[in-house]
C-alpha cells in the first residue's frame, strides 16, 4: 500500500520531515520493520501518537506487521487512555526511531511478519466521545488505499509534490491522508510541528493541509500567505471555512483554497477538484465509487447526507449494535451531518450536525453554519458559532455565540437579516471572548450551551 516504500521512488534523503527531524524512506522503513517485529502476533497495539517520525514509524510497522496501530491522542487524560487501551485490547508499544531492523524480506515486508491483507483492520481511531465514550473505529487497508488514490486522482498528487501540514497524527487528516498519504504518493512530507504561518511560508511546499484556524491565522499574516504563492493547491478540512477566509487566502496567494468532507468513519468522500471550480462554503462532489443522497423532508432543500462506497469503516470495535445503527435499513451510511446538493452540479454545502446545527425555528428549518458566515461577513466579528435553544413560541430560538468589537447584537442581527432571510436572523447575541475549539478546529458548542467554557466577554 505504501509505494514509496516498495522503492518506485528512489531513497529520498529528506523524503520525510517532522518537527524538524529528518529521515529517508530507508531509514523510515528500517524504525518500520523494527516495530513490526516487536509488535507481530498481537492484537493490536499503541502508541503515544506525538508529532514525531516515531509515529510515522509505528504506522507503518503496523501495516507490515499485519496488527492494527491504535494511536493514542498525547492530550487524553488517564481515564481516556485506559478505555482505548482496554476496549481495543491494544499492547502499549515505546518507538525508538533509531532503532533498526534490515527485516528478512523485500521492502514491502516487516522483520518476518505476514503483512496486512487488504480487508484486515489497519488502524482503530476513537471518536472524540461527545455522545459517551470513545468508541473505536475500524478501518481497513482497502478502504484507506481506495482512499488515498481517489484523492491523489482528485488533487492531482503526486511524487512530485511536497506536502506540507501541521496536523495532529491521531485523527484522519494528519495521519492518514498527511502521513499515508504522502507515502503512497511518493510525494516528499514536511510536517511543520506546530502549524504556525512562519513555518508554513518557510516549507516551501506545492501542496498545503490546513484546519480553518490555520488557514485564518495564515489569512491574518500577510506576508505567510503571500509566501504560499508559489503552491498549487491549499486543502481545507475537518471544518467549514469562513468564507471571509476563503476570500484573504485568494487575494493573498492567488489561489482558491480546496475544501473537502469527511469523517473518521468515512475517510474523505466529498471534494473539490484540483484545476476545477472553486466555491466557498462548498466541498465540491462525490470521489469515484462513492454515492451520496440527501434524506430531506418533503419540500426541503436540506437533509441529512447519506452515503455509501469503498472508503467506509468495517464497524465500531466490538459494538456491532452501534454499528448496525449507524445505516440505514438499505446499507447507506448515516452522516449525522445536514447538506444541500446544487441540482445543477451537484456540488455539495455541509450545513452542520443533525443533531445540533439543524435548528426548527418558527415552521423552518434552518442550517446553523448559513448564519455563521453571514456574521463572518461582517468586518467586526471575527468568530461566530450559532446555535437553537429551546423556546415556547417559536420551538428554538436562533442564539449567536460571537467574539466582536465596536458592534451591538442588535446591529449584528440586522446585518444578518439583511444578507438572509428575515427569518434567519439571530433572537439573541451573546459575546464571548472565545468559541471553543477541539484540536481539529470544530467548534464546540455544547461546552457554550452548558457553559463550561470560560466567562463571557464583557
Amino acid at each position: 500500500m505504501l509505494t514509496a516504500l516498495d522503492g518506485v521512488y528512489g531513497d529520498r534523503k529528506d523524503a520525510l520531515s517532522v518537527a524538524g527531524r529528518t529521515a529517508s524512506y530507508e531509514e523510515l522503513l528500517g524504525a518500520a520493520r523494527a516495530v513490526a517485529a516487536d509488535v507481530a502476533g498481537a492484537p493490536a497495539f499503541a502508541v503515544t501518537a506525538t508529532t514525531s517520525l516515531e509515529t510515522v514509524a509505528a504506522a507503518v510497522g503496523g501495516l507490515l506487521a499485519g496488527v492494527p496501530f491504535v494511536p493514542l491522542p498525547p492530550d487524553a487524560g488517564p481515564a481516556e487512555r485506559e478505555h482505548i487501551l482496554r476496549d481495543s485490547g491494544a499492547v502499549l508499544t515505546d518507538v525508538d526511531f533509531d532503532r533498526r531492523s534490515s527485516g528478512s524480506a523485500g521492502p514491502g515486508a516487516g522483520a518476518g511478519a505476514p503483512g496486512a491483507a487488504p480487508e484486515d483492520p489497519a488502524l482503530v481511531l476513537y471518536t472524540s466521545g461527545t455522545t459517551g465514550a470513545p468508541k473505536g473505529v475500524v478501518l481497513t487497508g482497502a478502504a484507506i488505499a481506495a482512499d488515498l488514490d481517489a484523492l491523489a486522482e482528485a488533487w492531482q498528487w503526486s511524487a512530485e509534490d511536497t506536502l506540507v501540514h501541521g496536523l495532529p497524527l491521531f485523527h484522519v487528516h494528519g495521519l492518514v491522508l498527511g502521513v499515508l498519504g504522502a507515502l503512497r504518493s511518493g510525494s516528499r512530507l514536511v510536517h511543520t510541528g506546530r502549524p504556525t504561518p512562519q513555518a508554513y511560508a518557510e516549507a516551501g511546499g506545492s501542496l498545503y493541509f490546513g484546519v480553518p484556524t490555520v488557514w485564518s491565522r495564515i489569512a491574518a499574516d500577510a506576508p505567510a500567505a503571500e509566501a504560499l504563492g508559489g503552491a498549487r493547491l491549499l486543502v481545507s478540512g475537518s471544518a467549514a471555512l469562513p468564507a471571509p477566509v476563503f476570500r484573504d487566502l485568494e487575494r493573498l496567494t492567488g489561489l482558491r483554497p480546496v475544501e473537502r468532507y469527511g469523517m473518521t468513519e468515512t475517510l474523505i468522500t466529498v471534494s473539490g477538484r484540483a484545476g476545477g471550480e472553486v466555491r466557498p462554503g462548498t466541498v465540491g462532489t462525490p470521489l469515484p465509487g462513492i454515492r451520496t443522497r440527501i434524506a430531506a423532508e418533503p419540500g426541503a432543500e436540506i437533509g441529512e447526507l447519506q452515503l455509501t462506497g469503498p472508503t467506509l469503516f468495517s464497524g465500531y470495535l466490538g459494538r456491532p449494535e452501534a454499528t448496525a445503527a449507524a445505516y440505514t435499513q438499505d446499507g447507506w451510511f448515516r452522516t449525522g451531518d445536514i447538506a444541500a446538493v446544487d441540482p445543477a452540479d451537484g456540488v455539495h454545502r455541509i450545513v452542520g450536525r443533525a443533531s445540533i446545527d439543524m435548528i426548527k425555528s418558527g415552521g423552518y428549518r434552518i442550517g446553523a453554519g448559513e448564519i455563521e458566515n453571514a456574521l463572518l461577513d461582517h468586518p467586526r466579528v471575527s468568530e461566530a458559532a450559532v446555535v437553537g435553544i429551546p423556546d415556547a413560541d417559536l420551538g428554538q430560538r436562533i442564539v449567536a455565540f460571537v467574539v466582536a468589537e465596536g458592534v451591538t447584537g442588535a446591529e449584528l442581527t440586522e446585518f444578518v437579516a439583511a444578507h438572509l432571510s428575515v427569518h434567519k436572523r439571530p433572537r439573541e447575541v451573546r459575546f464571548v471572548a472565545a468559541v471553543p475549539r477541539n484540536a481539529m478546529g470544530k467548534p464546540q458548542k455544547k461546552l457554550l450551551l452548558t457553559g463550561e467554557f470560560g466567562p463571557q466577554a464583557g
